[in-house]
């Protein structure tokens, strides 16, 4: 008997065998069967409904983004072209053309070979039967890349049918191809500093191709302005120029002046975008967007007419030219060749006197100059489709040596397009058209009014009177009533001028009773001939190719000297030597100009070194 039932307590209750033998209970009775079947289906049902959801938002999320690519595209369908290899392909880049619709650039369907590493057998024997095949790859190369770790290897894109074949023929297992898109240029080098250049994956690099990437991209044609028949002319022209005056590169512009499309822009040296590979910096250089350069005596064009503009000048005033100028310690000259006497404003244009010039700026005053250029947008990049654009240099602090040298083109720089876009508002009218690159409709670009129509018209009467009686002379046509103004300008270099070392140019307009074309020619370093007489200025290197161009232009276009003859006569302006009575003098030329620095007096010729912003005159 127990001790608890002795006391009278009762017996704890037995444990269930259940608990008891728990510890020692069979697999069978720990871990029901049936139990746990149950949740492993039930498991199993919930991933596979997850499973399908995902698949249900990745298939929506793709037909979302197919429809938002259609409608982005505005319902234009991209032209399906046939890979090498039979398999369709998609043509995602456009065409550009000229604008007659010639193309310049479009793409063609090619294949490429790539590799994986891991399937190749044999690197050395596929590397050998690659480059047999292949004979500009280097075995070296292929076979580094066959045993590289990597998956995905390319050994050669854009491959030639015939390459195609041959790399096909090899059975290399691991060697494949995949179907692409190559941008060719038919048209070579020509215009090549305006179409640009594309990737190997067709992402635009320079010119229109880069500017409207998005566009071509998206499949929408890029018309533009220029005529590929005269672009080729012009190309011509300047390479016979470069060659003939052995100069260092040379570029060339011919804008129509209603509306400010560019009708051809070449700049040399040039390069082949089919050949991307083998493109220099200095061939991508674009002289007429990029280049900046001080433009020499055509800034008496802008500087002639913001005189008779403001008022201040008339074309009947006279400037005393029988002296040097002087100011600060330095001296402005003339040319030998310039009388040196009184000159009225029409002689002063004709014979390209800096002096005169110079005066006329001081008439005008500093802060009437500086807003002039500004409003002519000389003072910024310009707008218009290239990238490839040089910002002007002019002075911080624009003071009055500064008024002076600019007057004749030293001590500012623009490109030469800044150059042609403003010729072409002295003279259509006094209206200013952003240049473009664009075939443009009348109602695109109406202008803005920079000068007088007044003043248009006296332009046009001395820039033909140049082309006539003055510097201008080797530019005229017969019959088609030429105008134009030279430029030359010593280049700058170690903060100086190199005196040999010159930018010659010649911008050109006809006809000059009612302007259609502007021609802008320069060489840079042109050296002179026994034709020149040694001479290497604007006059005698660039005024003869915008002769040629002009010829071009009339001979391409169809135009006959009498087409011109139901139009306004051009006006004669009279370019005898006035009389020194009632002569305007400045009073720098009157009094000299007092400063701290020495006179240093200078011959005709010589180079002035002098503080910045102090220009040498360059002469014609």
């Amino acid at each position: 008997m127990s001790l608890r039932r002795k006391k009278g307590l009762p017996e704890p209750a037995a444990a269930s065998p259940a608990a008891a033998g728990a510890h020692y209970a069979s697999p069978n009775e720990r871990y029901p069967k049936d139990r746990y079947k149950g949740d492993v289906q039930e498991t199993a049902r919930q991933r596979l409904v997850i499973t399908a959801m995902l698949l249900v938002v990745a298939f929506t999320a793709i037909a979302m983004r197919m429809s938002y690519v259609s409608l982005l595209r505005g319902g234009e369908e991209p032209t399906e072209r046939v890979a090498a290899r039979g398999g369709p392909i998609q043509s995602e880049r456009a065409d550009i053309v000229d604008r007659n619709g010639i193309v310049l650039a479009t793409s063609l369907p090619v294949v490429s070979a790539f590799v994986n590493p891991h399937l190749v057998i044999d690197p050395q024997d596929a590397a050998r039967k690659i480059v047999s095949a292949l004979p500009d790859l280097k075995y070296d190369e292929v076979k580094a890349k066959l045993e590289s770790d990597k998956t995905f290897v390319w050994i050669k894109r854009g491959l030639s049918p015939r390459e195609h074949d041959r790399v096909n023929r090899l059975g290399i297992p691991g060697l494949d191809f995949q179907a692409e898109e190559r941008r060719i240029y038919p048209q070579g080098t020509t215009a090549a500093h305006v179409v640009g250049y594309a990737s190997i994956d067709n992402t635009g690099l320079g010119g229109i191709e880069r500017y409207f990437d998005r566009q071509l991209q998206s499949g929408q044609t890029v018309q533009l302005s220029l005529d590929l028949r005269l672009q080729r002319m012009v190309e011509d022209e300047i390479a016979h120029a470069v060659q003939k005056f052995s100069a260092i590169g040379a570029q060339a512009i011919v804008m129509d002046a209603s509306n400010g499309e560019i009708l051809a822009l070449a700049s040399l040296p040039t390069y082949d975008a089919n050949k991307a590979r083998t493109i220099t910096n200095q061939a991508l250089f674009n002289r007429a967007t990029l280049g900046v350069y001080e433009q020499g005596s055509m800034f008496k064009v802008f500087n002639t007419a913001l005189a008779l503009d403001s008022g201040k000048v008339s074309l009947g005033d006279r400037f005393d030219a029988s002296k040097p100028l002087k100011i600060d310690r330095f001296y402005i000259h003339d040319d030998p060749e310039v009388p040196h006497r009184v000159l009225s404003v029409p002689e002063i244009f004709k014979y390209s006197s800096n002096i005169g010039s110079a005066e006329m700026a001081v008439e005008v005053g500093t802060d009437l100059q500086r807003a002039f250029f500004d409003k002519i947008g000389f003072l910024k990049p310009l707008h218009t489709e290239l990238m490839e654009l040089g910002s002007p240099l002019y002075p911080r602090h624009w003071a009055k040596i500064n008024t002076m040298t600019i007057a004749f083109g030293h001590g500012m720089s623009v490109t030469p397009l800044h150059v042609v876009m403003g010729v072409a508002a002295m003279i259509n009218g006094g209206i200013e058209h952003w240049p473009t690159f664009l075939k443009r409709t009348a109602e695109s670009d109406p202008g803005r009014r920079v000068i007088k129509v007044k003043t248009s018209m006296t332009m046009r009467q001395l820039m033909r009177l140049n082309a006539v009686e003055g510097t201008g002379k080797k530019a005229d046509l017969k019959g088609y009533e030429v105008g134009g103004k030279t430029g030359t300008a010593e280049k700058v270099a170690n903060g100086g001028y190199a005196k040999k070392a010159l930018f010659s140019s010649f911008v050109g307009a006809f006809p000059m009773s009612d302007p259609k074309f502007v021609v802008l020619v320069s060489l840079d370093e042109p050296k002179g001939t026994k034709e020149t007489g040694g001479y290497a200025t604007g006059g005698m290197v660039a005024a003869p190719s915008v002769k040629v161009i002009i010829e071009d232009i009339v001979s391409l276009y169809g135009i006959l000297p009498g087409d011109w003859n139901d139009r306004p006569a051009s006006l004669e302006i009279s370019s005898r030597p006035m009389p020194a009575t009632g002569v305007r003098a400045t009073p720098a030329a009157a009094r000299g100009h007092r400063n701290e620095h020495k006179a240093l007096p200078l011959r005709p010729g010589e180079q002035l070194a002098a503080p910045p912003g102090v220009r040498r005159a360059s002469v014609e």
